[in-house]
This record gives structure tokens, sequence and C-alpha cells, in this order.
């Protein structure tokens, strides 16, 4: 009898401690403070289930939409990595940020800025970086702090997968030409084995700690694909057939450049490796580059799925808002162009979703909205003023209202990689105005996505939208003018400096002075 009473008071003092155990986590997890999840991909359009693609397979990204509000109509301020980056991350335009190539330090040109990691740091929020959230060259500057920036973090992690160590197996369109060029593989291996699977279980391990400390944070999870490499296990390949894949071959001859501004064409045809999957004699090969970017995508999602698994089990969601972005959209072929850097939809637009406590769920706008306008979202979300510099819009109010607009347009600037010309965008719900040039002397387009989504009927000049064009050339040259003043309170700002990394792919071997003199086989 003594011991079963033994036992018996055994286990009720263990089933108390439980109890006390689970009742402290979920105190602190319900603490009246919002935590942040801040997820950001590289090289994502908006090639989604959710935004109506009908072949990509993309469940987690899916269901995080239907529980939240969907912006359909969301713009970066430049369509390149380090410039978008630096800018979301500052609320302001690359004009102000001084950023409109890779490689620069934000410090070097904005030295006072605070970004918004570090505008929670200052609120006593745990602000952590996981993979790339700032510029890295990818895959070149994996496992490394890249340009990142230390005052917006206390704590970083930098991934090294598999995918990094296996480099010299990639397929490429130039050979040791990975991060600018389009490159692919079907991998071996487990989810877990490469940089996005442990960029995701990085993660994991960090909610479970901030569910058990109570500790508010700023959670930025950094994912590396679908950025070239295009690069995932093979069961994420054998979600689709390469057969079915669709190459948009129209818009992409003589005539077609003849009918936009130089630069524009410029944009579209300067990655002169590409030029080839313009005709159909490469179909096969353009076919299975683009199955490869999807199956990369179907990877990456599995693995915001496991992120956003443990945040709902270690009831951390009761009081966390999840922002969802990409830092710019693709081309997959379209206007003859695969990648970024052009003023067309399928590089500004991108994917954005918030979700959380009092975030309605299933909503959608086509409100036009900037990425500079993540900053000041979260600063109301979570009760913090936003910084004097930042000059995004808080688009709260159209979580209550999807009709609001912050805005009548979404502004995108670029300057054509071989200087050919400097262009500015915007989009509307329903126009996209390009002006190339200072004063528009390098041409303009215009576009009426009611009729002609795929921005392939330059209407600048056709008389019957004169007094459209008129009104937003009007338009344009506002806002253009407005992102070129230097916000109050920002501090000192100049000219950027940049600088290249030499970038090495684990196995080749190099002399004394850096050149490669072995290259490790792929059959290896």
């Amino acid at each position: 009898n003594n011991m079963k009473n033994l036992k018996t008071s055994l286990k009720l003092f263990i089933l108390l401690i439980l109890f006390s155990c689970n009742k402290e986590i979920e105190d602190k997890n319900n603490n009246n403070k919002m935590n942040i999840l801040f997820i950001m991909t590289d090289d994502l359009n908006c090639d989604l289930g959710y935004y109506g693609h009908p072949q990509v397979i993309s469940p987690n990204i899916d269901k995080l939409a239907s529980q939240g509000v969907v912006f359909e109509n969301a713009h970066i301020q430049y369509p390149l990595c380090g410039p978008s980056r630096a800018s979301f991350m500052t609320g302001m335009y690359s004009d102000q940020t001084m950023h409109t190539k890779l490689n620069v330090d934000i410090r070097t040109t904005i030295p006072d800025v605070v970004t918004i990691g570090q505008r929670f740091r200052q609120q006593n929020y745990r602000s952590v970086r996981i993979g790339k959230i700032f510029h890295y060259d990818n895959p070149g500057s994996i496992g490394s702090s890249s340009s990142d920036d230390i005052y917006t973090w206390d704590y970083t992690i930098n991934p090294w997968g598999r995918d990094k160590e296996e480099e010299y197996k990639i397929n490429t369109l130039s050979p040791r030409q990975y991060g600018g060029t389009l490159s692919w593989l079907e991998a071996d291996g487990k989810d877990e084995e490469q940089t996005d699977g442990i960029v995701a279980s990085e993660a994991i391990e960090q909610l479970d700690k901030f569910s058990k400390s109570g500790q508010n944070f700023f959670l930025a999870v950094g994912f590396y694909k679908p950025h070239t490499p295009f690069v995932a296990p093979k069961k994420y390949f054998d979600l689709y057939e390469k057969e079915k894949m669709v190459i948009p071959y129209t818009g992409v001859g003589e005539e077609y450049l003849k009918s936009i501004p130089y630069p524009a064409g410029r944009s579209i045809r300067i990655k002169k490796d590409q030029i080839k999957l313009n005709l159909k004699s490469n179909e096969d090969l353009s076919k299975e580059i683009k199955e490869a970017y999807y199956a990369t995508i179907s990877f990456m999602d599995a693995q915001i799925g496991r992120v956003l698994n443990k945040l709902k089990r270690s009831g951390l969601d009761k009081n966390t808002i999840i922002v969802f972005s990409s830092d710019h959209g693709y081309h997959l072929g379209e206007h003859g162009h695969w990648q970024k850097q052009t003023l067309f939809d399928k590089s500004t637009r991108v994917p954005l979703i918030f979700s959380g406590p009092g975030i309605a769920s299933g909503k959608r706008s086509k409100s036009p909205v900037e990425l500079i306008d993540i900053y000041p979202t979260l600063m109301e979300l979570t009760g913090i003023k936003s910084p004097d510099h930042v000059v995004g819009k808080s688009l709260v109010p159209i979580f209550n209202d999807t009709d609001y607009r912050v805005r009548n347009s979404a502004l995108t600037r670029l300057n054509v990689m071989d200087n050919s010309g400097n262009g500015y965008s915007i989009k509307s719900e329903r126009y996209r105005l390009t002006k190339w040039g200072e004063n528009g002397e390098l041409g303009y387009e215009l576009y009426d996505h009611m009729y002609d989504k795929n921005e392939l009927i330059n209407l600048a000049n056709d008389p019957k939208y004169l007094i459209i064009l008129d009104s937003l050339k009007k338009a344009i040259d506002l806002r253009i003018e407005n992102a070129r003043l230097k916000p109050s309170g920002l501090g000192r700002q100049f000219e950027q400096r940049t600088y290249n990394r030499i970038k090495y792919t684990p196995g080749d071997i190099y002399d004394a002075n850096g050149k490669r003199i072995y290259f490790k086989p792929s059959n290896e």
C-alpha cells in the first residue's frame, strides 16, 4: 500500500510539474505584445497556387494566404536583390538609400538609418536573422554574413547545406556560374540537408526557445530559394511534368523590340547566355529550367510549412504576426527574358501576405502597395512609433477595408546594367507607365492591364490613350520628385561604394594568384 501511495503521489507530482510548465509557457505566449515572424524569399514571383497559378504546388503558402490578407498588386522598389532589400528594411526608396547595385553596405551610404530589426531591438525585442535578409551573393556567400548589417540583429545564423557543398554538380548555362546565370539540379538527400532545409530547422529551434523564454522577438527567416541555382531534392521535381511547362514566345522578336524604348529592350536582352532560350529549337532546355524553378518553389514551400507548423505547436501563433514576401519578381521567358532587372510586372510584382491575431482571414486587396510599407505596418501592429525617415505607408487600414487605398500607384526604379538608361515605373490598379530618361527623352511605355496583363502592347503613342498618358506622366513625375527627397531624421547620406566578392566552388583548386586550375568533376 505504501508503494502504491508513493507511486500515486509521484504521478501527481509529475502531472503538477507538467501542468505548471505548460501554464508558464502559455502565460509567456499570451503577453500583450505581438511578435513578428518575417519570412523573406529570394527571386519568388507570383507563380503560386493562391495567386491563381494552375501548376505551381504551394500548399503551405496558400494556407497562410487563406488565413490572412493577400496583396495582389504589391511591388518592389528596385528589381535587384541588394537595392530592394535595403529599401524594405529601411522603409525608403532607392534614391534615398543611395542603393542601386549589389554588395553595398547600408552603413556606407546611410550610416544613421534605423532598420526594422534595429527598431525592434530598441523596444526590447530579440532580433534574430536566419539566412538571407540583407543582400547575399547567392550562392557565392552562403555560410557567411555577406552584406549584412550588424546593427539590425542581436543574433545571426548563416546556414550552409549540401547544395553548397555539391555546387560542382549543378547544371548551368555558363561553367561555374550559378548566381546570375540560370542553373539547376535534381539533388540527392533529404530536405534537412539543403541550405533552406537548415534555415527551417534553425527557425524551429529559435521558436522553441522563444516559446519557453517568453522573450518577444522579431525573427527574420530568409530563404535562399527559389533563386538560382534551382536546387531541390528529386521528389519535388517529380511533382511536375517537364512536357507541360509552357514557354511564352510572344514578344521576343525584333518587331516587338522596336515597339518599346531602347533601354527597355536592353533590359530584356542584356543576358546574352539566355537569348538562345528564345529559340524553339531550345524549348526542351527552357522547359527543364522552368520545371526546376517550380520544383524549387515547392521545396521552399515545404520548409515554410515546417516553420509555420512549429509556430502553431508552440502556441506562439496566438501572439505572432506573420509577414511573407519576396525581394522582387522573376521572368520565366516573358518578353524573351529570364530572371529580373526589368520594369515589367513579372519583375516588379511580388507576393505579399500578412497573417496573425487581429488580421482578417481570406481577404484580398488590389490596392497598389510597396514593400517599403512593411516597416510602418509592423510598427503600427506592434504599437511602436516608426522612425521619422520611414516614408512607406501603413497597410493596417486595408486590413479593415480591402477597398481602401493608401496610394494610387506603386513606384519602381531601375538603372539598366549597361547604363543605357535610368527608368521609373508606376503601376496603378489598371495601368503601368514607365518613363526612361530624366525628362522622358528615352521614351515611355504605357500598358493597359484590363486588356493586356502581359504588357506586350505599348500604348504610349496611341492617340486614344493621350489623356490617360498625360495624367500618368504628371503622376509619375510627382512620385519621382517625392522619392528623391531626403527623409526627415535620416542623418548622413553618401554615394554608394561597391565591391566584388571572390567566389569559390567547393572542390575546385586555385593557384597562388587566385586562378582556378582544377574543376572538380560533377560525377564524383
